[in-house]
């Protein structure tokens, strides 16, 4: 089974960094649409960024200008980058995956994902 497996989690204080990092436990990434969403004390989980086999990414507007998706087809690792950082950020950031097949929906986030991590706090305070 296909298992996203997110680190780089932590706590920071406003205007800070982070780096998440994912992985495909026992899978290469090479063949999936990758991305990040993630969950607030609300509750739902929203779309942050995704990035495609072709390097094309897709970003939520709240985090466009701070946070660089990108990923590491050779390592087989998958990255954001979170800087700039601010209170409402802070959410649990699951990693995603969903197998990209000729013909099929273009890694966006509205298109979401099949796989999913447990997931990394981030915490940002004021």
């Amino acid at each position: 089974q296909v298992l996203p497996v997110e680190s780089g989690g932590g706590s920071v204080q406003a205007g800070g960094s982070l780096r998440l990092s994912c992985s495909l436990s026992g899978y290469s990434i090479n063949e999936y649409c990758m991305g990040w969403f993630r969950q607030g004390p609300t509750g739902g989980r929203n779309g942050v960024a995704t990035i495609g086999i072709d390097g094309t990414s897709d970003y939520t507007d709240a985090v466009k200008g701070r946070f660089t998706v990108s990923r590491d087809n050779d390592k087989n690792i998958l990255f954001l980058q979170m800087d700039n950082l601010k209170p409402e950020d802070t959410a649990l950031y699951h990693c995603g995956a969903r197998k990209m097949t000729g013909g099929g929906r273009p890694c966006l986030i509205r298109y979401g994902m099949h796989y999913w991590g447990e997931g990394t706090q981030v915490t940002i305070s004021s």
